[in-house]
């Protein structure tokens, strides 16, 4: 039986404290396995944002645990999980998160950089993964001078640069039109074809979802999954 490349077991996250607490959710399970493009799907506030970053080790749940490559997370330090995350994870945000002050080379060097290699290295892969993802020449340009198309594409090369075993992308075209949309979806289906690793993706688009191997749906009753080997 082929080892998931993500397992969660009986996930619970809530926010605040006593009274004021709010559940996202309870008891949720999912698994994902080596090279599956899976969406994510549900109404707006089921907590599908949260799962992703629980599953991606930027947060931790209340209680269940999450594994990555059959590494449980809870058992690492927070230097290890950090290693971990430069290491086998990649992340796409809805609204990029590029620095500044930074150029989309640098960028897109900078998990490189953390990885140990050295500068000149990193700056000529920098300059690879950015004509991979359509912004050849762009390398020297800052965020602010960029479209949301081409800020979005840089994103998307900065979350490959480690060539990660799982790529999550929360919403990544949400905040595009159409046209780019498309182009930053065919980016992450490129990639993911090329690299034999695992997408997660988070979209509100019905349409995009179901050109995805497997759609998991997450409502109040829980997440179900539609295609692919189980259900959850």
């Amino acid at each position: 039986m082929t080892e998931p490349a993500v397992r969660a077991v009986a996930l619970s996250k809530s926010y605040g404290a006593g009274a004021a607490a709010v559940r996202v959710f309870e008891g949720l399970s999912i698994d994902v396995l080596p090279g599956e493009f899976v969406a994510v799907v549900g109404p707006s506030g089921c907590g599908k944002s949260t799962l992703l970053h629980l599953l991606a080790g930027i947060d931790s749940p209340d209680s269940g645990f999450v594994e990555i490559d059959g590494q449980r997370l809870s058992s690492l330090g927070a230097r290890e999980r950090a290693k971990l995350r430069n290491e086998k994870i990649g992340f796409v945000f809805q609204f990029h998160h590029l620095l500044p002050e930074f150029t989309a080379a640098e960028n897109v060097a900078l998990p490189l950089r953390i990885g140990s290699m050295n500068r000149a290295e990193a700056g000529r892969r920098a300059d690879e993964i950015l004509a991979r993802v359509g912004l050849a020449g762009r390398g020297s340009h800052l965020p602010g001078e960029m479209s949301g198309g081409e800020l979005q594409r840089a994103a998307v090369g900065r979350a490959i640069a480690r060539r990660p075993r799982v790529l999550f992308a929360d919403e990544p075209t949400g905040n595009l039109d159409h046209d780019n949309a498309e182009r930053v979806f065919a980016l992450l289906r490129e990639i993911h074809g090329e690299s034999g690793g695992s997408v997660i993706l988070v979209t509100h688009d019905r349409d995009l979802a179901s050109r995805c191997d497997k759609i998991f749906t997450m409502s109040p009753q829980g997440i179900e999954s539609i295609g692919g080997n189980r259900d959850v």
